[in-house]
């Protein structure tokens, strides 16, 4: 029989609050360590490298009138919403999200995750272990963006 410990790594139990979503013994992070390209943002790695899974599923969270990083990379993600509205940017698309709708951004997509200023916005999303490093816009690049007919007004750097 296992004993406590070994159980609480198997299984951590969810807690849903006022303040967010959160899981037993699960860090909340921030999402990255500084910036000022992204607002109000953080993240839970629920399965980690630990896990022996070739992938990290973690859990973020935009706080009302946050937004993520516009990036792009050579990995893929697979996000699934979980709480709240909101907007993805995935490529030249602006899709208004809810909960448990499905987001495939695939291999060097420009995306960004937004949250309305009245409500947070809460998913999961998994990516592989080894994975390469974000990439921002370029100024002129930015400059392009701004400019898109459909994600322009969006867009936020």
């Amino acid at each position: 029989m296992a004993d406590v410990e070994t159980l609480l790594t198997i299984c951590r139990h969810f807690h849903p609050t006022d303040k967010g979503f959160r899981w037993d013994a699960v860090p909340l992070k921030h999402y990255k360590p500084e910036g000022t390209h992204f607002r109000d943002i953080t993240r839970q790695v629920l399965f980690g490298p630990e896990s022996g899974l070739p992938a990290e599923l973690r859990y973020f969270e935009v706080a009302p009138g946050g937004y993520s990083t516009f990036e792009r990379h050579a990995h893929v993600h697979a996000v699934l919403i979980l709480r709240g509205r909101g907007r993805a940017i995935v490529g030249e698309q602006v899709f208004e999200v809810a909960p448990f709708d499905l987001i495939h951004v695939p291999a060097w997509t420009w995306h960004q995750f937004q949250a309305p200023d009245d409500e947070a916005l809460g998913f999961l999303c998994l990516v592989a272990t080894d994975r390469d490093r974000p990439v921002r816009p370029t100024p002129e690049e930015a400059a392009q963006l701004r400019q898109h007919p459909v994600i322009g007004p969006y867009v936020r750097l």
